[in-house]
């Protein structure tokens, strides 16, 4: 992706999120300046990758295969004290625009139509060798258990939510014609880096050709403390 892209799409989120009543921390609009003055106090938010995730997972074709995330809050699997695990998200997902299929072996999440567009959810069960299971899904919506046959899917209208429990495939996008969908995500705890089965391999933050300087850096990208 081009950084001009990233930053577009950036601005783009901010002004959406504001215009629907969600409002974004502080440290959404810090500017890379802000970022290298910042010291070990905004550790946190360094070690647990909160902010900016703007990913076309190694497509080159942002949108028709992306995802756009800003992480609220999240804890870590490791931390000996056990005193943050959960995590937040907030998510735009584009008209006709794919999340690939996977599944998370540990994490259960909920994920939340916030009040825009419409998100249409696939799903499969997956075999003992982590391929799609043809076996009907059994899946809860807002605390009501619905049973859809393999491969199907599930609508979020504005308010409606779905659990995804470890190991089931699912794979979203925002429905054509209902417009940009506003999506949260309330989990325990978020880990990129070893909790994520997609059934495809996927490149998980996307190769950037730096054309127009950074305006916003993505949660990959932070540098360390001075």
């Amino acid at each position: 992706m081009k950084r001009s892209e990233i930053n577009r799409h950036i601005e783009f989120a901010s002004s959406f999120m504001a215009e629907h009543g969600f409002r974004l921390p502080p440290f959404a609009f810090w500017s890379p300046k802000d970022w290298w003055q910042a010291g070990h106090e905004a550790d946190e938010i360094r070690s647990r990758r909160l902010g900016w995730d703007v990913t076309d997972f190694g497509s080159g074709r942002f949108e028709q295969v992306g995802l756009l995330l800003f992480t609220l809050r999240n804890g870590r699997l490791d931390d000996p004290a056990n005193r943050k695990m959960y995590a937040e998200k907030i998510m735009l997902v584009r008209e006709g625009q794919v999340t690939p299929f996977h599944f998370h072996w540990l994490k259960t999440e909920d994920i939340i139509n916030r009040g825009a567009g419409e998100l249409v959810v696939e799903l499969y069960n997956s075999t003992a060798d982590d391929r799609f299971a043809e076996t009907p899904v059994e899946v809860s919506c807002d605390g009501v258990v619905r049973r859809i046959k393999a491969g199907g899917s599930v609508t979020l209208h504005l308010g409606e939510s779905i659990t995804l429990t470890p190991r089931l495939y699912h794979q979203f996008q925002a429905r054509p014609g209902a417009g940009v969908a506003l999506i949260g995500e309330v989990s325990s705890v978020n880990d990129d880096a070893t909790d994520n089965r997609f059934h495809q391999p996927v490149g998980r933050f996307p190769a950037i050709e730096e054309d127009q300087p950074t305006t916003r850096l993505l949660c990959n990208e932070y540098p360390a403390a001075r």
